[in-house]
């Protein structure tokens, strides 16, 4: 991992990197020069238990490999946990450039079993994991802009085909990933005045969550041919987006999966009647009715197919 490539000089924290799809982040940005903090609390697909094993294993390989890691056990959705996550990085290495949001767990649940704690802790771990990272190092490329030391700064969340489309079975893991795209979008704007840029990513790969879920979906190959769900296959855009390569691209979603890479355009106007007064409620459904009939059909929700 010593030598030169896209992301040599810079410094990427990266959260939920002990397994699956961060882990494979954490080694790609590695391989291209990245000096790497791993942070992951270890816990179980479900969000129980912790162990800092996992954070521990990826930045022993990342060494093993000839580069620079460090771990990172703390709690990314408190506080404290995701400043400690920015200030390991410039404790260890000097500097941030790139955050990658990526922790995250499931409890899947059709609505109407979906009790109250399972709603709040994924909502957590997805959203409010992403926001505090996330104004974290804001704060600290803020305070570097206003020094005169403009960064150069990247932050990739993570969203979901679930965000974009809905899932049943998940809608607090929908509704979490789709306040993601909203928090993307919104921190984009705020902070491009500071050098940052901030996208989001759609993956679909094969990790603990998804081989629960999707078992059939995300099987494995036959020995020879290309594994399209290896979570690696994610990872060349995420180390793209986190270069200095990336410069001119924030506000976008990107679906990435196997060979392919798509930019999502999210929500646009469609059609529109304005008839410049106060419709009635049989008017306004007469209208509605034409207009759907105008407009395009969306996308199934996962799991009506």
């Amino acid at each position: 991992m010593t030598g030169t490539g896209i992301c040599t000089g810079r410094v990427a924290a990266l959260t939920g990197a002990g397994r699956g799809l961060g882990r494979a982040h954490a080694l790609a940005l590695a391989a291209q020069g990245a000096q790497v903090v791993v942070n992951d609390l270890g816990v179980a697909p479900d969000g129980a238990g912790s162990s800092a094993g996992p954070a521990q294993q990826v930045a022993d390989e990342i060494r093993a490999r000839g580069g620079r890691a460090v771990a990172h056990t703390g709690d990314i959705t408190t506080t404290d946990g995701a400043a400690s996550l920015v200030a390991t990085a410039l404790d260890a290495f000097g500097r941030l450039d790139t955050l990658v949001n990526n922790a995250g767990f499931l409890r899947d649940r059709m609505l109407v079993n979906l009790d109250e704690d399972d709603w709040d802790a994924v909502i957590r771990v997805h959203l409010k994991g992403h926001f505090l990272p996330l104004r974290h190092a804001a704060a600290h490329w803020r305070a570097e802009a206003k020094a005169g030391r403009r960064p150069d700064a990247r932050i990739i969340n993570t969203s979901s085909g679930a965000g974009l489309l809905g899932s049943v079975g998940q809608g607090n893991y929908s509704a979490a990933k789709a306040g993601i795209l909203g928090l993307t979008l919104v921190a984009a704007a705020e902070l491009a005045r500071y050098g940052v840029q901030v996208n989001a990513l759609a993956p679909a790969a094969r990790t603990r969550m998804t081989e629960r879920t999707f078992a059939g979906t995300m099987a494995a190959p036959a020995e020879g041919e290309f594994d399209a769900m290896a979570p690696e296959n994610v990872s060349p855009l995420v180390v793209w987006l986190a270069s200095a390569d990336s410069a001119g691209v924030t506000g976008r979603v990107f679906e990435a999966e196997a060979g392919r890479i798509t930019v999502m355009e999210g929500w646009r106007p469609g059609p529109t009647a304005d008839r410049k007064s106060r419709w009635t409620p049989a008017e306004a459904g007469e209208a509605a009715r034409e207009l759907l009939a105008a407009a395009g059909t969306p996308q199934p929700v996962y799991g009506t197919r």
